[in-house]
């Protein structure tokens, strides 16, 4: 129980997977959230780490999210480190998405506030330490078409960050948001080939970043960076500079 708890959401697949296995070899013990959809994968990866724990949880449902506090507070007593990572792209141009499209997309946004704000009164304020890191996007600050809901959400997400590192001023609870460009992930495999040919033609170092990149500064943030809040950082292979 005394060892430093990292809950990561959507832990158990691209990104998050990534930071999760960082976050372990930096000696936290990290809470992997899913989705029931996602449950193999994550097993895999709290096999692979050791030192962990699941938490279900759909972070569109405030129940699901009070409920998974509770299953934090009772296996783990703290939370030292808050990784919101789980997403989800629902593409479409503005003439054919569907509100109830839109709608889902938002759903995920509130349920970042939602958790983060579960976690600071249930953990970090009494603690008066800990790290929140938000996983944005570079497309939040650049546009891209048929992603306005997401881009809409990864924008939001960052003026979450600033905002919160505001409020919580002085308490020793530091905010930052990481913005990844183009990573290879399932959801970049996914798309076609001329799709991706165009992605890596606006890639200075002309290749896909890999998701322990990211990961990486996750790890930093959570650690090292003892006098950083309130900022983005960019790590997007040189597309856009913030």
């Amino acid at each position: 129980m005394d060892k430093p708890v990292a809950i990561v959401t959507g832990g158990g697949t691209g990104i998050g997977a990534a930071c999760s296995r960082a976050l372990a070899a930096e000696g936290f013990r990290v809470g992997i959230n899913y989705i029931p959809v996602m449950e193999e994968p994550s097993k895999a990866v709290l096999a692979e780490i050791k030192e962990g724990f699941l938490v279900e949880a759909d972070l569109s449902d405030p129940a699901q999210i009070d409920k998974m506090v509770s299953e934090i507070k009772e296996a783990a007593g703290r939370v030292d480190v808050l990784v919101n990572s789980a997403g989800i792209s629902i593409n479409s141009d503005i003439n054919a998405m569907k509100i109830e499209e839109f709608d889902r997309q938002r759903e995920l946004v509130r349920g970042a506030w939602y958790l983060t704000k579960k976690i600071l009164r249930q953990f970090m304020l009494r603690q008066n330490a800990g790290r929140i890191i938000n996983i944005s996007s570079v497309v939040g600050h650049t546009g891209n078409p048929g992603q306005i809901p997401y881009t809409m959400e990864k924008a939001a997400l960052d003026a979450f960050t600033k905002s919160l590192a505001k409020e919580l001023w002085g308490r020793n609870i530091l905010v930052n948001s990481v913005a990844p460009g183009f990573i290879d992930t399932a959801m970049t495999r996914e798309l076609p080939d001329h799709v991706r040919e165009k992605m890596m033609a606006n890639i200075p170092l002309a290749r896909l970043g890999q998701p322990e990149e990211i990961a990486d500064v996750v790890a930093f943030l959570a650690t090292r960076a003892s006098y950083i809040t309130g900022t983005v950082i960019h790590v997007n292979g040189g597309i856009y500079g913030g």
